[in-house]
């Protein structure tokens, strides 16, 4: 990737000499279709891209940005200029600037294949042809020459000439349409990051939404959703466009600023890297959330919930735009907590905050903790820096601070302060001092003190309750105990709710007493709570109000031990499981007992969204935090329970089909892969479990990966689901073979070919990293440490990124590894920051396992397992 990084420094300077009046972009998609000549080089399109543009001081020098394999011609103010001096590769240099400019480019542009830039997919099921643009955070560039940075935007109109019988949408609605050439109304301004192309022949339905204000206006928006022909029988627009209205209804209500670009397209895309995409007006998506078999309500609720948070994005981030990627989370922290606000108040996920709290905050308590943590303002020295950035800090960190901002300031002030925020500032850029400024006007409180707390430092704090009684068994003192990490030091102010709980007659544990309280400093004492009843457990940040990690006293942690199930309330009991993960992370309690508690009490979960993360956290213990020795039988009890309550679950329901899903992740004895033969086979059943084609490769994999299913057999599941999806879930089958050739096989075509398109690179790591394979995978080790500097310098920064996560040696968890690891960081000080960061990042996770599973050791050797 060398000459494609764009620094701050960089960036700043050019804002400060141009502003831009507008692009004016054509493209030429008609080589889309049709065969390639050998040897020609990639499939390329014609891209002409005009811009007009004001220089503050003639006579200087810039560059504009633009990643293509080949530049035609290059015309500054009516000069041609040489394109073998100007064009490098990645940037155009412009010289000798006027006061007003014209450029004009004239490029051929790669399709990609990497789900950057401009991403071209072919239907396996019908041969069709299929494009979408993604570009965030600067691969607008692969497509059109642009001054690639959130700061310079302005208004775009767009003309894109397509093969026939296609359509094609962008961000403004069609103007006009000659032959197969389409002109799409000028945009607003925004930000080169958000335009949009979709093109293809999708299957597309259409809605209308409809709001009249108070002053009688109306305002008519035309909705759209899209997705690839050969998922139409799948797709369920309805649904879709039931949450979108709703969703507008909500933001209008609260932001008092109409949506402010015209129509509201949604496509659903092959091959696509991330959830989704705010492109205002075209809206990008990925496709898996058309689902193609039966899903439960958590996948519904996990859509809707995208489909909010790209929709905040309106408004947050696509009217209001950051000046440069340091303040990402003004739009990325703001989307995910008004995603989670709007999914409660406005749809019928009432529970929303349940999920938010089980499992968005369990993203950002990891990503805190690694070396890699960082202000939820963060210091973003390059586009690589950018890149690495969309992370849990930034999305759930991010949301659940402003979750505390609301208690810290009201509901009321938080919403006019938005309100302010966007008519003070519509389509311009804005820092972290333009929000907090109208938050202060609109609440009276210090925000400066608050944001040097919350969003300018780093790091968790843990929350613990120390509480007394007397000799009648109330509380005398209740306090809270703050803590940080000694790497990040820092005690903040809490607004939390204190929880008591009892169990009552019937069995169920209820909450009895409650009290608010602002936590400050590392002791706290809880007044309100002074003279109450001795609780069974003590449940600090009831509610959720504020981000930490919860600690239980020992009796608290005694009664969840025994009855936790009896908790009534979702969110009191997802906060429960939250924290004794965060326990299990830490090595506070050993994996075994987290994973008899969750034997014990999963079966009794209502939330199918816990459910499901209780199953991925019981079967990461497994993997990275049991002691070695204790894995085979952890894995056989694992199996037991999910088989047991797999038979207990009601005949079709949801939980039966999550239970279904979790005992195919952990079947291993020669009964239970039987039994997933047999329901493959129809020679099994189990009474109301319908094995559909999605339930039908989930099964597969693991009798694949156990050398149960070959290649023939694999091979035949996919005549029976010749999808782009089945193809992924075949590559993914193949790839976990317990063969030596085929992980050969499977490393090749990842780290030493790139004929590969992101998504099947994907489902190649996926299957070639399995868990009960690392005998098998321990040779690549040392070939990972050889590779991953030049496949970071070789490779699209998506798939290098794919490729040094995705292949990182951690199942090789041992003291071998880690020093491997520590002797690659120590001998290349100088690779990409970038880089370093994520291998940084695997190496803390590693090494947390390591110190986890030494906790599991001693729990096995009669050490106990306290917490």
């Amino acid at each position: 990737m060398p000459g494609e990084n764009l620094s701050r420094d960089e960036a700043r300077q050019r804002a400060e000499l141009l502003s831009v009046d507008g692009y004016e972009v054509a493209l030429d998609l008609r080589s889309a279709v049709g065969e390639v000549p050998e040897g020609s080089g990639p499939r390329t399109f014609r891209s002409v891209t005009t811009i007009r543009f004001r220089a503050t001081r003639p006579g200087m020098r810039t560059f504009a940005d633009l990643l293509a394999p080949a530049v035609t011609a290059v015309t500054l103010n009516g000069e041609k200029l040489d394109t073998a001096a100007v064009f490098d590769g990645s940037r155009i240099t412009l010289d000798r600037l006027a006061a007003e400019n014209v450029l004009v480019v004239d490029a051929q542009c790669a399709y990609s294949r990497t789900g950057e830039g401009l991403h071209r997919f072919v239907d396996p099921e019908d041969g069709e042809v299929y494009l979408y643009t993604q570009y965030e955070p600067a691969d607008a560039r692969r497509v059109f020459a642009t001054f690639e940075q959130p700061d310079l935007k302005a208004p775009f109109r767009l003309e894109v000439t397509a093969p026939e019988g296609w359509t094609v949408w962008s961000n403004g609605a069609e103007e006009s349409r000659d032959g197969e050439t389409w002109r799409f109304a000028e945009t607003k301004p925004i930000s080169t990051y958000i335009t949009a192309v979709v093109a293809g022949p999708y299957h597309y339905r259409t809605d209308r939404y409809s709001r009249t204000f108070d002053d009688g206006t109306t305002l008519e928006i035309p909705l759209g959703a899209m997705c690839r022909k050969g998922l139409a029988r799948h797709f369920d627009a309805d649904d879709i466009f039931l949450v979108t209205k709703q969703g507008l209804d909500f933001f209008h209500d609260h932001f008092d600023y109409p949506y402010p670009f015209g129509k509201y397209d949604q496509a659903f895309v092959p091959e696509y890297n991330i959830g989704a995409m705010e492109n205002p007006g075209c809206v990008t998506f990925r496709e898996e959330f058309v689902f193609r078999g039966k899903v439960t309500q958590a996948a519904y609720e996990r859509r809707a919930n995208v489909i909010l948070h790209e929709m905040a994005h309106m408004w947050f981030g696509d009217l209001v735009t950051m000046q440069w990627w340091d303040d990402l989370w003004l739009k990325e922290s703001f989307a995910d907590f008004m995603g989670s606000f709007s999914l409660v108040e406005a749809t019928r996920f009432t529970n929303g905050w349940v999920t938010f709290a089980n499992n968005r905050k369990s993203w950002a308590y990891r990503a805190d903790q690694l070396p890699s943590t960082h202000p939820i303002t963060a210091d973003i020295r390059d586009l690589q820096d950018a890149k690495l950035n969309f992370d849990g800090i930034t999305y759930a960190k991010g949301a659940s601070v402003l979750k505390q901002l609301v208690a810290y300031v009201g509901r009321d002030a938080f919403m006019e302060g938005a309100r302010r925020y966007f008519k003070r500032h519509e389509y311009g850029n804005t820092r972290l001092g333009d929000l907090l400024s109208v938050l202060e006007e609109t609440s009276g409180r210090d925000m400066a003190t608050w944001s040097q707390s919350w969003l300018q430092t780093a790091g968790v704090n843990s929350l613990t309750p120390v509480v007394t009684y007397d000799a009648g068994d109330r509380i005398t003192q209740l306090a809270v105990v703050q803590e940080a990490a000694e790497s990040h030091p820092e005690l903040r102010p809490h607004r939390v709710a204190v929880g008591l709980y009892r169990r009552t007659p019937a069995g169920e544990l209820l909450r009895y007493a409650r009290a608010e309280a602002d936590v400050a400093g590392p002791r706290t004492v809880v007044e309100g709570l002074t003279g109450a009843e001795k609780p069974e457990l003590i449940l600090v940040n009831d509610e959720d109000l504020t981000y930490c990690k919860i600690r239980f006293d020992e009796g608290s942690l005694a009664t969840l031990r025994a009855h936790l199930d009896d908790i009534t309330d979702p969110l009191a009991r997802a906060l429960c499981w939250s924290a004794l993960w965060n326990l299990t992370r830490d090595g506070l309690m050993p994996a075994r007992d987290f994973i008899a508690m969750v034997l014990r009490f999963a079966g009794r979960e209502s939330e199918i969204g816990v459910l499901q993360m209780l199953h991925a956290w019981a079967r990461s213990a497994l993997v990275h935090y049991a002691a070695p020795q204790w894995r085979e039988e952890g894995g056989r009890l694992l199996a037991e329970g999910a088989l047991r309550e797999l038979r207990l679950a009601e005949p079709g329901s949801q939980h039966q089909l999550t239970w279904a899903r979790f005992f195919a992740t952990t079947a291993t004895s020669a009964a239970d892969l039987q039994l997933l033969q047999g329901l493959l086979e129809d020679t099994a059943k189990i009474d109301g479990l319908d094995v559909d084609q999605e339930l039908r490769w989930a099964f597969l994999e693991p009798l694949a990966s156990h050398g149960v299913a070959d290649e023939s057999a694999i091979a035949g599941e996919l005549s029976r689901d010749d999808t782009a999806s089945g193809k992924r879930h075949q590559v993914r089958c193949l790839a976990a073979r317990p063969s030596a050739a085929v992980k050969d096989q499977a490393w090749a075509a990842v780290v030493e070919s790139d004929a590969l398109s992101n998504a099947l690179v994907e489902a190649t790591i996926s299957g070639f990293a399995q868990a009960g394979q690392r005998e098998l995978l321990a040779p690549y080790a040392s070939k990972y440490f050889d590779a991953i500097e030049r496949v970071w310098a070789e490779r699209s920064i998506q798939i290098a990124m794919d490729v040094v996560k995705g292949l990182f040696p951690g199942l090789q968890d041992n003291a071998g590894t880690l020093a491997a690891t520590d002797a690659w960081l120590s001998s290349h000080p100088d690779a990409p920051p970038a880089l370093r960061r994520l291998v940084l990042e695997a190496r803390d996770d590693l090494a947390r396992g390591l110190r986890a599973q030494a906790c599991d050791t001693g729990a096995g050797a009669g050490a106990g397992a306290g917490a």
